[in-house]
């Protein structure tokens, strides 16, 4: 073997952390920067959770992704956790199904009513609150969504019916948590 021969695996590692730049070295990099781009903006975009609403099931400053092609064919179903664009493509909400279209939903001293009956899911009542709504019919294309943490008083919490066209996606859970999360 000749003193100038490199080992073939030393000679691939060289050429990976030293790549010739050349025209098709810098095609692959636009179109692998592009792809990415594309997956991260219309596939799986990532999100910071910013408030306390969806204690305990989410952390605040917790960084999520969520999947936006989860309902792209189907509607979400009572407790699916949903995130849902509010203005813009800048702000969204992350917040759970409590009600379809066409059912009733009320708080009555803090206990979640669908349809008049007590909801017996194991979100329904995460935290203890003392809320009361007057029953609401959710509309036509639409869902009723709530956060978890019902602790909070009702007047700082964001809530309501939601219009299925609003809906972004649902977050992707690597971790183990409290009701339906994961696409």
């Amino acid at each position: 073997m000749k003193k100038n021969d490199q080992h073939p695996t030393k000679a691939m590692l060289k050429r990976f952390l030293l790549p010739t730049l050349n025209r098709s070295y810098l095609l692959r990099v636009a179109v692998l920067g592009t792809l990415t781009f594309l997956f991260f903006r219309y596939i799986c975009r990532p999100a910071w959770i910013n408030g306390e609403s969806m204690l305990p099931t989410y952390q605040q400053r917790e960084l999520l992704f969520y999947w936006q092609p989860t309902y792209w064919f189907s509607t979400p179903k009572r407790g699916d956790v949903i995130v849902i664009r509010m203005a813009g493509n800048n702000i969204f909400l992350l917040k759970r199904v409590v009600a379809l279209a066409g059912e009733t939903v009320e708080f009555r001293d803090g206990t979640l009513l669908l349809n008049g009956e007590i909801l017996p899911d194991e979100w329904a009542s995460l935290t203890p609150c003392d809320w009361n709504l007057e029953p609401r019919t959710v509309a036509e294309n639409c869902v009723y969504v709530v956060g978890d943490n019902r602790s909070m008083p009702i007047e700082q919490h964001e809530f309501g019916q939601v219009e299925l066209r609003r809906i972004s996606g649902t977050p992707i859970s690597f971790r183990k948590r409290t009701g339906n999360t994961t696409p």
